[in-house]
């Protein structure tokens, strides 16, 4: 996800947590804070907000043109483990004894 689409969602979610307190309790938190809602830094605000409100129409567009794209993978099926006691054992069926004791006889060296 590009920085740009990053602080389009940043300030979506600022704008949706300001919507949630007028929406609650009456208070409009970027006119508190910036001079009331006719300040021009308030106007800044909520045209930056609803800019980025657009901009982030596509990521969710994206979600559905790309289903095949999801990684619906665990993290076990992307990177498995066979360390673990639960993972394949290795298959030495075909080492023989004699390659055995040779790699045993470099060992002791």
């Amino acid at each position: 996800m590009s920085v740009l689409y990053r602080i389009a969602l940043i300030l979506v979610i600022i704008g949706a947590i300001n919507w949630g307190l007028i929406g609650f309790f009456r208070f409009d938190l970027v006119a508190y804070l910036f001079g009331g809602q006719t300040a021009v830094l308030s106007r800044w605000i909520y045209a930056l907000v609803g800019l980025a409100g657009l901009i982030t129409i596509p990521i969710l567009m994206k979600r559905f043109e790309d289903e095949e794209d999801v990684d619906t993978f665990s993290r076990m099926e992307r990177n498995p483990s066979y360390g673990m006691e639960a993972g394949e054992e290795a298959d030495f069926t075909e080492v023989t004894k004699k390659e055995v004791k040779t790699v045993e006889k470099k060992d002791k060296k």
